[in-house]
């Protein structure tokens, strides 16, 4: 079966893209040398006749006859040009081409006689020609006459050379235009070498970039496609190019990434599975002892009610905390930005504590010297302060005290929540805010809770793009603290 070419591919293309630019570099070379050959040949040999009158004209006015005529033998052999000089009257010739540069000169068609003089009737008629333009001038001139053959032109110049101390000469310089055939046919011979050599190179270059380029880019695509079948934390692998390394480098995040979700999926399902069958199987349990026990019992039935509605009212609270942060992660979530007071927001809060306080023995400490006015979404921020104190008051240890406080920080105001537990070891104070955290030094644990307070508490500050942290000594106790925006400082009312 043949392979199939794909003619959309990036191999494909280069290859092409390459050989066109080869071609069509060739193809303006043959324009260039073929088609365009005889007209340059032409405006170089008309730019070298007028330089060679140039020099006849200043030769002859700084030399005398016999070394005037001399240069005009080199211009004639240098120039490839045919140079004759005579007297003013016609009858004397000074200087002619030598039988040799007659055979040169097809279009001539000299019966040279070897006697110094020529019998060519063409020649004359040519000659005959150039004088009348002459005689129409009042002096020198140029004319462009055809030769033998119409496709071959020859650039005429005519003109007198006149000094006080010299006898008068007329000089004719007759110049072809056309190239020699066997020079047009060598460089002709050679393009064609030089095209065939040329297009089998760049063929060859562009099937070694092609496939050199494509190449890591099927192997980033193979990959790709074990990444699509679920195999994540694969590694990608560039090439030689900036771009592709950065594509590899860019996949290989996403996989790693990728791979963290679902290990982060998985451990979500297994925890929500485990927090949700908890308070199930309690909520069914106790179901079932006022189904076959305490049924006709008031005070059991009534005890066994209780606990089937707090293990309710924590099931809806762990399904309330995944939806918020559901929402939070996924970008839903709006802030509904207001400026309000952070120091009644805390004291509200707080005062849902009294019945601790007076009942288990917690002391809980709020110091404060102003009433900060903040800009947040109020009820988020409510809430993060609310995780935050349900925390510490959970973590405070046989000691049960709690301290909260708000100080100004510059264009900020800092809440700080410190407990007296066991505190938090140091490696793993970067993992408290990760979902379903588990600090190796609680061991005792309150039964209530969903452990996604923290989680919600760093998406709600992310939102909000402040600063927040946690600060912890095994032993003694944790403190966490974030900051709000400050809008303005007014006097504390310390009215009751």
């Amino acid at each position: 079966m043949k392979p199939k070419i794909d003619c959309n591919s990036i191999k494909f293309k280069t290859w092409l893209y390459f050989i066109l630019f080869a071609a069509g570099l060739m193809l303006v070379l043959w324009i260039m040398q073929v088609f365009l050959f005889n007209s340059a040949y032409g405006t170089m040999k008309e730019t070298q006749t007028r330089e060679v009158v140039r020099d006849i004209n200043q030769s002859f006015k700084k030399h005398d006859t016999e070394k005037f005529l001399h240069e005009i033998g080199e211009l004639s052999d240098s120039y490839d040009m045919y140079i004759y000089v005579v007297s003013y009257d016609g009858k004397t010739q000074y200087f002619s081409p030598s039988a040799e540069d007659y055979a040169k000169a097809p279009s001539f068609e000299t019966d040279y006689s070897g006697d110094g003089t020529s019998s060519d009737s063409e020649f004359i008629s040519k000659i005959q020609t150039l004088n009348e333009h002459m005689i129409r001038n009042n002096g020198s001139a140029y004319v462009k006459i055809e030769g033998n053959d119409k496709s071959q032109v020859i650039l005429a110049y005519g003109g007198v050379l006149t000094l006080e101390d010299k006898e008068p000469l007329i000089v004719y310089v007759f110049s072809p235009l056309w190239p020699v055939n066997s020079t047009v046919q060598i460089l002709t011979n050679q393009l064609v070498a030089v095209s065939i050599v040329a297009l089998i190179i760049a063929c060859c270059i562009s099937i070694y970039l092609s496939t050199r380029i494509t190449r890591p880019i099927r192997k980033i695509s193979a990959t790709a496609q074990r990444l699509a079948q679920g195999e994540y934390g694969i590694v990608f692998r560039g090439g030689h190019y900036t771009e592709l390394n950065n594509l590899a480098d860019t996949l290989t995040g996403a996989s790693i990434e990728l791979e963290k979700s679902l290990m982060l999926q998985k451990d979500l399902v297994a925890n929500v599975s485990h927090d949700l069958r908890t308070p199930l199987t309690m909520i069914k349990s106790y179901a079932e002892m006022i189904r076959d026990i305490s049924g006709d019992n008031p005070d059991k039935r009534n005890e066994h009610l209780k606990v089937i509605i707090e293990e309710t009212d924590r099931l809806n609270g762990l399904v309330g905390d995944l939806l918020t942060v559901s929402r939070l992660q996924s970008g839903k979530m709006v802030l509904d930005i207001s400026e309000f007071s952070l120091t009644e927001a805390v004291e509200s809060i707080l005062n849902t504590y009294k019945v601790m306080e007076m009942e288990q023995d917690y002391r809980i400490e709020f110091n404060c010297s102003s009433n900060y006015i903040v800009r947040g979404d109020e009820e988020k921020l409510k809430q993060v302060v609310s995780n935050l104190v349900s925390n510490a008051v959970k973590f405070s240890g046989e000691e049960k005290h709690v301290i909260v406080s708000l100080r100004k920080k510059g264009r900020y105001v800092q809440f700080r929540v410190s407990d007296s537990g066991p505190g938090i070891p140091p490696e793993e104070l970067d993992h408290v805010w990760e979902r379903y955290y588990r600090s190796s030094s609680n061991m005792v644990r309150s039964a209530e809770g969903t452990g996604l307070g923290l989680a919600i508490c760093k998406e709600i500050l992310s939102l909000h793009k402040t600063d927040f942290g946690v600060s912890s000594t095994l032993g003694e106790g944790s403190e966490f603290w974030f900051d709000a925006e400050l809008v303005r400082t007014d006097k504390l009312n310390t009215t009751d």
